[in-house]
């Protein structure tokens, strides 16, 4: 059966290929009565379900590959002193007498009780065990579901896979640049997550908030995804297909066209020049940046370092990762974001998260928080910029107290590289985020100690509007084209341009061609995106006059109706 499913699509274009589902370790359960009557059948239902995976483990503990790890074993014979344990293997049985229940649900309360037992340990070694239950009980569970115990394979391996799945984590999507995949998309998630801004550097087609994809997308489903409009079709019929295929061939031909741009220099009709640079998040993306012509690196996001791994990155390993960058880009310079951890992008080294992590202890916050981390950071950037054009990016900056420690550290780190006769670049730029309202409210006080800024839209969009912009309930609110916003954007642009600090938008209002000319008219000249989106932002640049955007652009900042800021938006774009 044919039927199509409505998100929001976060990368543009249209992938054809089968559903690839991917299976979370706490996997959702149903809960439903058991009759009086069915009570022993459940539990012998539970019986042989533990006995399932019992003979499982059993199995692959006979089957060792020869010159496997010597913990291989060991592993295999903890979960089956898990499994064996009555907390997991009996008290289940008493959840499913007791309330009547059926084995799944009892299985999960009563891993829900053992596993908040596990987060009170002290212990460090013994609290991470916590995982190896999960993975028992999840083994336990497929049983119960009669699924297999791992996923298949796509049915059609020739074909390109989408990735379906209930949600992604930013450290998911880095781990997806290694694989092959059409697509991706899944159930929650907005139009900025950090996610979803990794979509766009993966270059795929992506949807988020689809609410029940993963429910009602099976294995191997044939699916068109439309990224551009944010449509999943789901088993198409062949005319649906035909002309999808041709839309997919008309896409990749406007890509291939756009290519053509990639030695002409962005600027605009009546001559002025325009610096369009790329968003990294890794230094293998620096390659993406040259083939699109990037005119340097307007943000790496260091964060990305740090995330899928147990210990931070030791000051030589940053190092080298900045060096490569700086390196690869030769003249072109590269700006360096300070770790931005918090939010939606989350380190286990770091235990100090608060409840609302937009609100709280996050990116430079967390850094003067944690001044050893921030220090090895620091010293392997300075380090790096003996070697190209780097430039230091600190985010989230709100307050001048926060400007002048940071600087302080920013010394400190280049004494200590003095006394270790280690060379650096001791003019190296420093600029600040603007991104929280205070910041752009009180932004003289911050262009008298910074040598740049870049405007971060997506979290001055998420803290002026007070909308969490990785929940997709109140997607529909997150608005770039609200007047505050744009009065805080264009009062930025204005006041820095005047004072003659260079300023550029590195947020996802950088990379919409629909705000393109907007931003001239407002007086920016430096854009940072994301690589793959360059080609269709310089084609927009090169056809723009800023004698007629400028006006328009105007009458947009003056208009407080929405109807009438789209219609003139329209206009700018016409």
């Amino acid at each position: 059966m044919s039927f199509t499913i409505h998100g929001i699509g976060v990368s543009g274009g249209i992938a054809i290929g089968r559903a690839h589902l991917l299976t979370h370790t706490q996997l959702e359960v149903e809960h439903y009565d058991i009759a009086p009557g069915d009570v022993e059948q459940e539990k012998a239902r539970f019986d042989r379900a533990i006995n399932s995976v019992r003979a499982e483990l059993a199995a692959l503990a006979e089957h060792i590959p020869p010159g496997s790890p010597a913990e291989f074993e060991g592993f295999l014979k903890l979960h089956l002193m898990i499994l064996d344990d009555a907390t997991l293997s009996e008290a289940p049985k008493r959840l499913i007498e007791e309330q009547r229940a059926n084995a799944e649900w009892a299985l999960t309360q009563q891993a829900e009780t053992l596993l908040t037992q596990f987060d009170r340990i002290e212990d460090e070694y013994l609290r991470e065990r916590k995982t190896d239950v999960v993975q028992v009980v999840e083994r336990v569970l497929k049983a119960l579901m009669g699924q297999p115990r791992a996923i298949p394979a796509p049915l059609h391996p020739e074909e390109d896979s989408v990735l379906v799945a209930h949600d992604l984590s930013p450290a998911d999507v880095i781990l997806f640049k290694q694989h092959r995949f059409a697509s991706f998309v899944t159930d929650v998630g907005g139009a900025t997550s950090h996610t979803a801004i990794l979509a766009h550097s993966l270059g795929i087609p992506s949807i988020v908030a689809l609410h029940h994809a993963r429910q009602l997308i099976h294995e191997g489903e044939l699916l068109i995804v439309d990224g551009t409009h944010g449509v999943v079709i789901v088993n198409p019929d062949a005319n649906v297909l035909s002309e999808y295929h041709l839309r997919q061939e008309q896409w990749i031909l406007e890509r291939e066209k756009l290519k053509r741009l990639k030695t002409t220099r962005a600027a605009t009709l009546d001559g002025t020049r325009v610096e369009l640079h790329a968003n990294i998040e890794l230094p293998d993306d620096v390659h993406q940046a040259k083939e699109n012509a990037a005119a340097g690196i307007g943000l790496f996001r260091s964060e990305f370092l740090f995330l899928n791994r147990r210990q931070p990155p030791a000051e030589d390993e940053q190092f080298e990762a900045y060096r490569k960058v700086a390196v690869e880009m030769g003249a072109l310079p590269v700006t360096i974001r300070t770790l931005d951890l918090g939010a939606d992008k989350t380190w286990n080294g770091v235990d100090r998260f608060s409840p609302n992590t937009a609100l709280g202890l996050r990116a430079i916050r967390l850094c003067l928080a944690e001044p050893q981390l921030f220090h090895r950071q620091l010293r392997a950037i300075l380090r790096a910029s003996h070697y190209g054009k780097i430039r230091i990016l600190v985010p989230m900056l709100s307050t001048v107290h926060e400007l002048n420690q940071t600087l302080h550290l920013v010394d400190e780190a280049k004494r200590s590289l003095d006394q270790d006769s280690i060379p650096y670049d001791r003019a190296v730029a420093i600029g600040g985020m603007i991104e929280v309202p205070a910041a752009a409210l009180s932004l003289s006080a911050f262009t008298r100690r910074l040598d740049f800024l870049s405007i971060g839209t997506n979290d001055l969009i998420q803290y002026t509007l007070a909308i969490d912009r990785t929940d997709d309930a109140v997607a529909h609110l997150y608005d770039p084209l609200h007047p505050a916003v744009l009065h805080l954007v264009a009062h930025v642009i204005h006041t820095a341009t005047r004072g003659d600090t260079p300023v550029a938008v590195c947020g996802e209002m950088a990379g919409d061609l629909a705000l393109t000319r907007l931003l001239l008219g407002f007086g920016l000249r430096n854009f940072s995106m994301h690589p793959a989106q360059l080609p269709a932002i310089k084609e927009r640049v090169l056809r723009s006059s800023l004698a007629e955007v400028q006006p328009l652009a105007q009458k947009v900042l003056g208009s407080s109706d929405a109807a009438k800021t789209r219609e003139l938006l329209a206009k700018l774009n016409a």
